[in-house]
């Protein structure tokens, strides 16, 4: 039940490290009861302030208020008595223990002789699990439960300490469409009972379904707060970066022309018979639902999951695109759903996840030419306007847009005919995907070609001058351009109509 009391407010909080103001004079206040979502390009300060708020981190001046109260939390520990949690992105959970032993770690109930009450623990656990509306057994090992499960855990958690303000950071990034309804279902609920949700997400469409209120920040400092009904998607997207951005997608201007990659019957896990050509300077998308084997097609191709039957063609020949070394040496660029996973080493600097899938190419005999690897680095660098401190940077301190063009340079570092993108612009924010699909289509002008994957239909519809629909490893429908649009599109992801 929504409140018109303020039961969080920070005022002219400042945060600073060394050389760096990460938050200006910022000021957020929460009603009780509501969804307030946190909007902001990577930088931009919503995470600092997050961590200030659950107190992982202290903040350098201002004053932060619970309850009309000052303030001021030294530990997560402080901001869990006032009733603050938490849930990031890496689950804070510990596989090997129970669902039950992870709801109360640190709290576990005792018995009078001082050893665990596990009977009270596993009572109270279920109870609550119960009442959220959740199939969970208590007694299941946090390791067996899905990415959507662990998540409810992690919400039923919170409820345990008493949490009356849960932030949830990137909740759906890995959650499918019908798990991303059972979590909004489960935040009505958590509304009904006064709890407040601040809610940090890339995904607008998320953010205006869910959020009472949005909060908009932009280079650490407060721009403004805005009941969600009394705003669009363009207003807020002009708040975050500080322009409109009218032209999201580049204005394309496609002609047809010859194929310059075919795929004949593949198939292979989760993948039957699929036939497809691509054209020179053409974007091909390719959508489907989870499950559909639209990504699983695109790492069949690239060699990442074994080809059971079928053929390759680039440029009229075919290739041997069993491993994504010889994918590579025949021209097929593949950048992943997964960058952290499978794009990038994190723990290493820029010049080496850019270089190295083409060490071969900057090689003399045995030895790694480090001037032409440098030079070459360096190029692609400038040519993607990655954002870094310098080329030995650490991956991992990047931002998400930077680490994604990362990726790109990689990939483009082999200088590949045909490019296949995987979820290209997954949690990144506006403005970095603006500047990825002005690369994209940049590319396309350079005579590569591009089959791009995306659950976002927007950008697939946006993107694509052709869009393929495929259902449980099939392609049911071929979409030209101007007949796309998301209903249609849905239709025959879903099984809604059929050819």
């Amino acid at each position: 039940m929504q409140s018109n009391e303020y039961i969080l407010e920070l005022d002219s909080i400042v945060k600073t490290f060394p050389g760096v103001r990460a938050l200006d004079g910022v000021h957020l206040e929460v009603k009780g009861g509501e969804v307030h979502a946190l909007c902001g390009e990577n930088g931009a300060g919503k995470s600092t302030l997050m961590k200030i708020i659950s107190g992982a981190q202290p903040y350098t001046s201002g004053k932060m208020k619970v309850d009309g109260q000052e303030v001021k939390f030294h530990s997560t520990k402080d901001a869990e008595r006032k009733g603050i949690a938490m849930i990031y992105q890496e689950f804070n959970l510990v596989s090997d223990l129970t669902v039950a032993e992870n709801m109360y770690l640190g709290r576990l109930p005792k018995s009078k002789l001082g050893t665990v009450d596990w009977k009270k623990l596993n009572q109270d656990a279920q109870n609550t699990l119960d009442k959220l509306g959740l199939k969970i057994n208590c007694k299941t090992k946090i390791r067996n439960l899905s990415v959507a499960e662990a998540q409810m855990t992690e919400i039923a958690k919170c409820l345990t300490i008493g949490a009356r303000i849960i932030i949830m950071d990137e909740p759906t990034a890995a959650l499918t469409d019908e798990e991303i309804k059972m979590l909004f279902t489960i935040i009505d609920e958590l509304k009904k009972n006064g709890i407040s949700i601040l809610y940090i997400s890339h995904r607008m469409d998320e953010i205006f379904t869910i959020s009472d209120r949005i909060t908009v920040f932009r280079d650490g400092k407060h721009v403004a707060t805005k009941n969600t009904k009394d705003t669009n998607y363009d207003d807020v997207v002009a708040m975050m970066v500080g322009k409109n951005i009218t032209d999201l997608y580049p204005k394309r201007n496609y002609q047809s022309a010859e194929v310059v990659f075919e795929l004949k019957n593949i198939s292979g896990k989760g993948v039957h018979d699929v036939n497809l050509q691509l054209h020179k300077g053409e974007i091909l998308g390719i959508a489907g639902l989870m499950g559909s084997g639209n990504i699983e097609l695109s790492k069949i191709v690239f060699g990442a999951i074994p080809q059971k039957a079928g053929e390759v063609y680039v440029e009229g020949k075919k290739v041997n695109s069993s491993t994504p070394i010889k994918a590579l040496n025949a021209g097929i660029g593949f950048v992943s759903d997964d960058r952290k996973q499978e794009g990038l080493v994190l723990i290493r600097s820029v010049k080496e996840n850019v270089s190295l899938s083409s060490l071969k190419n900057l090689s003399k005999g045995p030895f790694l030419d480090k001037k032409k690897e440098l030079e070459s680095v360096a190029k692609n660098v400038q040519r993607l306007n990655i954002k870094i401190s310098g080329i030995n940077q650490n991956v991992g301190n990047l931002s998400g847009g930077n680490q994604q063009k990362v990726v790109f340079a990689k990939v483009l570092e082999t200088n590949p005919s045909i490019c296949i993108f995987d979820e290209p612009t997954r949690g990144v924010d506006v403005g970095a995907k603006a500047e990825i699909y002005q690369i994209m289509d940049n590319l396309t002008k350079e005579g590569k070609s591009i089959i791009l994957i995306s659950s976002d239909l927007p950008e697939l519809i946006g993107m694509s001058d052709r869009i393929l629909v495929m259902r449980e490893g099939e392609i049911v429908k071929e979409i030209m351009k101007e007949e796309a649009n998301q209903e249609i599109v849905l239709a025959y992801a879903s099984g809604g109509v059929s050819e």
